[in-house]
């Protein structure tokens, strides 16, 4: 139920000055209900691992191989792929930035959140309209009143005219409204960006997986030649007498296996095909002239690791997260605004006539000022019932970005963890590589000199293809969380001047923020 304060209407002049300076000073002195808004502080972790990495060990000569530094308090470029040093990689992720349909969907619905954002604005202003009515009308000769001052029972009537209404934010309802909208565009902003990062991962981690599966199906292939071989001689030894019917039923057993191991291969090599194609917005069918090679990609060796109160202010999710509980927080000022009185003011101007053409002679015009004033009495404890779900809804929204902080920093800190690991299991499987050759190279000169057999030849070819299988996978781990690390770490977003549009917020800590933030903790 609302009650509702009689309007004005055809006030003096005199009156309507009054009114019109009463409402202003309501407006003007009018606050917007609700808690303000803060930023969370920032974490207290003092940094973003267990403890400081270390610089991971390096793999001369192979691809992959290089020492990579961690640089605390390090930048990101946006174009963080173009370290890897690959035209063709550049190529790719460029068209997918283009064409990719999921980035293109999350920039329309940006857009169509700055535009709520600017539909809400219009609230602040008022509302103008303006229309035009025209009637024949007939009165029943017993009328008691008819309209026409000739007493004439079949006319017409003629009504242009002008409403003007406005309802002053006295209590900051619309200020509000327009906030939660304003955190509501920022958060699909961060999504967007979001979007646009986790596109450029996916390309380089597929790129790079593409390039290790080539190289293991390669091994693998020669691996399936090397046993059928292998299959071949102990047939004839069986024929001969030289070998017994298990020796060839375990080889030929092991033959089976190896070329078990190629189709599940080859369906993910083909996967990764057109997982690239659609990335770029293509179709899985559109053949891709892009064949990624692990010894053409350069392995970052300065790496950067962000200082923890950065990293809240880099990875977009959080910032989607704060920018969530920002809107939630102006919703609890609606929600508390809804609650208390509502003033609108109204205002009418036109004309009505007979004829058209004495629409505008004296006489015929009208006007009418109106304020009403209504306030809600009972709602059935709706309005309570809405003001505490819009509480709950903001705690409910800074329990979300508290973990969203915890797995930003734990993503961070499984990557630098199986950075140091990848390096210390390429090593491994470096050493393990190298000792294959060794021992495929002893077989060879001691078969050629007639001191081995063909068939120890061949187990040691395939030793050292399976060693090249393994060093191959290893190989890919390095590049795949290297990309992992600039993913987790923000992408370098805020050095793109496309995703820093007016009215954005405060771009992360600069290198001399970086500085002061670690003399500033190392002084407490």
């Amino acid at each position: 139920m609302t009650r509702r304060v009689p309007s004005a209407s055809c006030a003096t002049g005199s009156s309507l000055r009054h009114l019109l300076a009463a409402v202003a000073a309501l407006a003007i002195a009018g606050c917007a209900v609700g808690p303000d808004f803060h930023k969370p502080a920032a974490p207290g972790a003092g940094s973003l691992s267990a403890g400081s990495p270390p610089t991971t060990t390096g793999v001369a000569n192979i691809a992959g191989g290089q020492a990579q530094q961690f640089v605390s308090g390090g930048d990101i470029p946006a174009d963080w792929w173009t370290l890897f040093h690959s035209p063709a990689l550049n190529a790719l992720i460029e068209q997918s930035l283009a064409h990719n349909p999921d980035l293109k969907a999350a920039q329309a619905a940006l857009a169509v959140a700055r535009e709520s954002t600017e539909a809400g604005r219009g609230a602040y202003y008022p509302s103008v309209t303006a229309g035009v009515s025209a009637s024949r009308e007939q009165d029943p000769p017993g009328a008691l009143a008819p309209v026409p001052s000739n007493n004439a029972f079949l006319y017409n009537l003629f009504t242009p005219q002008v409403s003007v209404s406005y309802v002053p934010d006295v209590f900051g309802r619309n200020r509000r409204t327009v906030e939660s909208l304003m955190a509501q565009q920022q958060a699909v902003r961060f999504q967007m960006i979001a979007a646009r990062i986790t596109l450029s991962s996916n390309v380089v981690a597929a790129a790079v997986q593409q390039a290790s599966l080539r190289a293991q199906i390669e091994a693998t292939r020669e691996l399936v030649g090397i046993n059928t071989s292998m299959v071949d001689i102990l047939k004839y030894r069986l024929d001969k007498g030289y070998a017994g019917r298990l020796d060839l039923a375990a080889q030929e057993a092991q033959l089976a296996q190896v070329k078990a191991a190629l189709p599940p291969l080859l369906t993910q090599l083909a996967q990764q095909d057109h997982l690239l194609a659609v990335l770029a917005g293509r179709f899985p069918g559109e053949a891709l002239t892009e064949n990624f090679d692990l010894a053409s990609l350069h392995l970052p060796q300065q790496l950067p690791v962000s200082l923890p109160s950065a990293l809240v202010a880099q990875r977009p999710d959080v910032r989607q997260a704060e920018a969530n509980m920002h809107a939630a927080s102006a919703q609890v000022g609606v929600a508390i605004a809804n609650r208390l009185p509502n003033i609108s003011l109204t205002a009418n101007a036109g004309s009505t006539a007979l004829a058209i053409h004495q629409l505008f002679k004296s006489g015929t015009g009208f006007w009418s000022l109106g304020a009403d004033l209504a306030a809600p009495i009972f709602q059935g404890g709706s309005l309570r019932h809405q003001e505490r779900a819009a509480r709950a809804t903001y705690v409910e929204a800074s329990e979300q970005y508290r973990s969203t902080v915890l797995t930003a920093f734990q993503n961070v800190a499984d990557t630098l963890a199986a950075l140091q690991h990848d390096a210390e299991g390429l090593q491994a499987a470096a050493t393990a590589a190298d000792a294959a050759k060794l021992t495929l190279d002893l077989s060879q000169r001691q078969y050629k000199d007639g001191y081995a057999g063909y068939l120890s030849l061949l187990s040691a070819e395939q030793g050292y293809q399976q060693a090249r299988i393994a060093l191959v996978q290893a190989q890919a781990s390095r590049y795949t969380d290297t990309a992992a690390l600039f993913h987790a770490l923000g992408g370098g977003w805020w050095h793109d001047a496309d995703n820093e549009p007016a009215g954005a917020a405060p771009a992360p800590l600069s290198a001399s923020d970086h500085a002061r933030t670690n003399r500033d903790s190392d002084e407490k």
